[in-house]
């Protein structure tokens, strides 16, 4: 069965700067997720929102906007806006697991808020032609809300519904829910996409048996921790390519030479750099030390010096 990849989006990580490294340099993904837009009460588009949904910006990509709000105003207010870029679909992040969200009522927070659900897309389906679709968590304190949800989701021409199989209060801990997912595919006549863990080859081999009927799958952290892992599913191999270090290399220089280009200073580029490391050192021969040897370095010209040794430790290797 053929099947479609979707980058899940990370807030502070996957902008559009990223994105379009990923998708020279790697490909395999084929239709991004921005980053949500919050407007917090007031009814103005930040600057950073703006830039990352610019067209221009995204020339070659296949992007869909996100919203999370908890307000049918706000809602509303953001459909207009990204129906002026020319963009038809708006995703709605029911997702993030953190109490900074949570606490207010909006991302997985909203799950168990069926009646707040069922107002919000009620006014969105009658006041505009915007094609919905929907990021959810299964809930928040029991995978059991979003079953709650779905007699109210019925009502509506929901496009899709990319649920991640985790509960909000485990945040990105412990394994995820494939029993609770199951139940979703059997309690909604709404087409599913599967997230959560896809972080190898062979852990997308077995969810794709796991669920013989998902043909979406929605690829998070694992991107960004192995970029090459989306264009490896898509060609069924379990093999790098000989020049991966290489590769890698001049994907981590551009958006390191973009990031930098933007970012005032030498801690805020070192601040970003090391929260991808986060994710990079994780595909390296030694995670805890690579990104120990990243912590370490204090100034840009150290980064650059700890970057080029890691990768010529990791060339030496293969």
């Amino acid at each position: 069965m053929s099947f479609t990849l979707l980058s899940s989006p990370l807030q502070g990580f996957t902008d559009f700067r990223f994105r379009n490294a990923f998708h020279h340099f790697f490909g395999g993904i084929d239709t991004f997720y921005a980053p949500y837009i919050r407007l917090d009460g007031k009814l103005v588009i930040k600057s950073s929102y703006q830039r990352d949904l610019q067209l221009e910006n995204n020339a070659a990509l296949n992007l869909i906007p996100q919203v999370m709000t908890n307000d049918a105003d706000e809602f509303l207010f953001v459909v207009k806006y990204i129906q002026d870029l020319g963009y038809t679909e708006l995703n709605w992040n029911l997702g993030c697991p953190y109490p900074m969200v949570t606490k207010r009522g909006m991302g997985s927070g909203l799950v168990k808020e069926a009646d707040k659900i069922d107002h919000i897309l009620d006014r969105v389906h009658a006041e505009t032609n915007v094609t919905v679709s929907m990021k959810m968590r299964m809930g928040y304190e029991d995978s059991s809300e979003i079953l709650d949800t779905f007699p109210v989701l019925e009502k509506y021409p929901i496009k899709n519904i990319a649920i991640h199989a985790r509960i909000g209060k485990q945040l990105y801990k412990g394994g995820v829910d494939l029993d609770a997912f199951q139940r979703c595919v059997e309690s909604t006549s709404h087409k599913l996409y599967y997230n959560g863990d896809i972080t190898t080859v062979d852990a997308f081999k077995k969810m794709q048996e796991r669920f013989p009927s998902i043909d979406h799958w929605m690829i998070g952290r694992g991107l960004i921790a192995d970029p090459f892992l989306p264009s490896m599913i898509k060609a069924n191999t379990f093999e790098y390519p000989e020049n991966r270090w290489a590769i890698f290399s001049e994907f981590h220089d551009t958006i390191y030479q973009d990031y930098d280009a933007f970012l005032s200073g030498p801690t805020p580029i070192k601040m970003k750099m090391q929260g991808f490391w986060e994710f990079f050192a994780n595909s390296f021969s030694n995670p805890q030390k690579t990104f120990k040897a990243i912590k370490k370095a204090n100034n840009p010209r150290a980064y650059q010096s700890t970057v080029a040794e890691i990768l010529k430790k990791e060339m030496s290797l293969t």
